[in-house]
C-alpha cells in the first residue's frame, strides 16, 4: 500500500467483528514506518472498545496508531450531531 490513507472511526452504532478489527490492525502494521495514516473519530480512544470489542486487539490498534504519531484534538462537538439535535428539538416543540 502506498500513499496516505484516511480511516474514519465514528461513535459506535455497530460493532466491528473480530475479523474486521484484525484486518485494520494488519493494515496499520503494514503501513507502520512506511506511510502515513489519518484517523478521524468523535470518540475518545477509551471509547473504542464499544466498536472493537476485543479489548486486547483494541489496545493493540490504539498502540499502533499512537506510537510515534501526532494526535490532534479539536475539542469541538460534532456539527452534524448539534444540527440533528436542534432539528429534533424544533420538531418536538
Amino acid at each position: 500500500m502506498s500513499g496516505p490513507v484516511s480511516i474514519p472511526v465514528a461513535k459506535a452504532k455497530t460493532r466491528a467483528d473480530k475479523r474486521g478489527a484484525e484486518l485494520l490492525f494488519q493494515v496499520l502494521t503494514e503501513r507502520e514506518e512506511n506511510n502515513s495514516v489519518a484517523i478521524a473519530s468523535n470518540e475518545s480512544f477509551g471509547g473504542w472498545t464499544k466498536t472493537f470489542t476485543d479489548p486486547r486487539l483494541c489496545a493493540a490498534i490504539v498502540d499502533r496508531l499512537t506510537f510515534g504519531g501526532n494526535i490532534l484534538e479539536t475539542g469541538t462537538d460534532s456539527y452534524r450531531l448539534a444540527h440533528t439535535r436542534a432539528q429534533q428539538a424544533a420538531a418536538s416543540s
